[in-house]
């Protein structure tokens, strides 16, 4: 093993976690289906899969297929922003209009559909441009300063995603206490609409 191997994944690693950790949509969606412990283990996979994914698209060089398509991340912060605002408002239809069930669903059987979970997820990671920009072009630039370590930062990169999101979709059921007077679930709410229609919109005033 290269003996630069190590600080080259240590690298990926602490720029993917300073990428994903700040509190945005894909955030917000993953900690609510951690408190309500439905379809976690997909969502996770669907998250760190994605981003697996693209990581590895920006090492090997396909950054510069995005740049010179600015006409689709145009589209997709576009479609992007629609559909964050859109579950942004149904966030806030549920502050102002509480589901008595819903502190149930820590400690019962999870209401909802995993497939329409599955489905959330799939846009809000698919339909923000942040994410090629972050992943396929910053980190892909990044990983290719460091030559023939580039990989071993990426892979750091990739596993920096799958901490985050396994720590927190499964970390959140430790909310279960909190999460069980449906004020917390409010609150929780009145968190994923703001962040939601706030990056929703940003992204259409940037499209």
């Amino acid at each position: 093993m290269n003996h630069g191997t190590v600080p080259a994944a240590l690298a990926g690693f602490g720029t993917g976690l300073s990428l994903i950790v700040a509190i945005g949509a894909q955030n917000a969606f993953v900690l609510r289906q951690g408190a309500r412990r439905h379809a976690v283990f997909a969502v996770v996979a669907i998250c760190a899969l994605s981003d697996a994914l693209l990581i590895a698209l920006g090492v090997a060089g396909v950054g510069a297929f995005v740049t010179a398509w600015p006409a689709a991340l145009t589209v997709v912060g576009l479609a992007g922003g629609a559909f964050l605002i859109c579950y942004g408002i149904l966030a806030a239809r549920r502050v102002l209009r509480p589901d008595p069930a819903a502190a149930l669903t820590t400690a019962g059987a999870p209401q909802g559909s995993a497939r329409r979970a599955v489905a959330t997820c799939l846009a809000m990671t698919w339909l923000n441009p942040h994410v090629y920009l972050d992943t396929v072009l910053l980190v892909g630039s990044l990983a290719a300063d460091r030559g023939d370590l580039r990989w071993a930062f990426g892979i750091g990169a990739g596993l920096a995603s799958l901490t985050w999101f396994a720590t927190l979709g499964y970390g959140a059921r430790l909310l279960s206490g909190f999460l069980a007077r449906p004020s917390a679930w409010r609150a929780l709410d009145a968190l994923v609409a703001a962040t939601m229609v706030t990056m929703g919109g940003l992204l259409l005033a940037r499209a």
